[in-house]
């Protein structure tokens, strides 16, 4: 429809200076089908056209319509063109209760799986330090990874741990929380913190989106029966595939 095509105007999404074009146009269109202005089925205009009417070369439309294809908005049929489809339905993960990833995946039929993207035995942060009440001279676990579901990548979780909680980080793969089970360890509570920021640089490559798409950042201290804080964690989640749902009840019943 000609009102589709304005959409893809250059003068309605590029921006100097906000980054390649490729990424605009392709975060541009991803914002067309999420408030339904490019519905289900819609067909994108022929690669030459959307470059016309972009003003951008073939090369940057290719790129673009590519990482559409990448976050599942978009899907290419051999012969036909490309296509907005449905994308995948959001996986709700409760604020309210201690369900692992890799569980909640599992308890929703879906695979988890996880990419070790660094971990050892270091010095403590400052802010390592303060939340797990380390000092200077003991050593701090970390676990870098990135979460996926059915191959699709969900968040990037970065956990931090006292050296005596996690003595070898290597032990860990899918799930932290079996882990520390295994060693009698595992949090009986977590205090969790949310906020939204805008990806960039590795982080939006390895999580599939375009530079500067809004995600939501969690910070969460897990701690045993004790009270003794044992780990802190800094996740990066995709909001457009991840729903984070809090169960609100009265303080007084009566």
């Amino acid at each position: 429809m000609e009102s589709n095509r304005q959409l893809f105007l250059a003068e309605a999404w590029h921006r100097p200076g906000e980054g390649s074009r490729y990424l605009q146009l392709a975060r541009h269109v991803a914002s067309a089908i999420a408030d339904g202005r490019l519905e289900e089925g819609y067909q994108l205009p022929p690669e030459r056209d959307l470059a016309e009417l972009a003003e951008v070369s073939r090369v940057t439309v290719r790129k673009a319509v590519a990482e559409l294809v990448e976050q599942g908005l978009v899907e290419q049929r051999r012969g036909a063109g490309s296509f907005v489809q449905r994308a995948s339905p959001k996986t709700e993960q409760s604020l309210s209760s201690l369900v692992s990833f890799s569980e909640n995946m599992q308890a929703r039929g879906r695979t988890a799986t996880s990419t070790v993207l660094s971990r050892g035995l270091f010095a403590p942060s400052p802010d390592e330090m303060m939340v797990l009440g380390l000092s200077p001279s003991q050593q701090v676990a970390r676990v870098e990874r990135l979460r996926s579901a059915d191959k699709t990548p969900m968040a990037i979780e970065r956990s931090s741990l006292p050296a005596d909680v996690l003595p070898d980080p290597d032990a860990v793969e899918t799930s932290l929380n079996a882990v520390l089970r295994q060693s009698g360890q595992a949090p009986s509570r977590a205090i969790q913190r949310v906020s939204a920021i805008n990806v960039t640089g590795e982080e939006a490559k390895l999580l599939g989106v375009p530079e500067k798409t809004a995600i939501l950042r969690i910070e969460r201290t897990a701690f045993l029966n004790t009270g003794r804080p044992i780990e802190f964690t800094r996740g990066l989640y995709r909001p457009d595939i991840y729903d984070f749902v809090a169960e609100l009840r009265p303080d007084n019943m009566g």
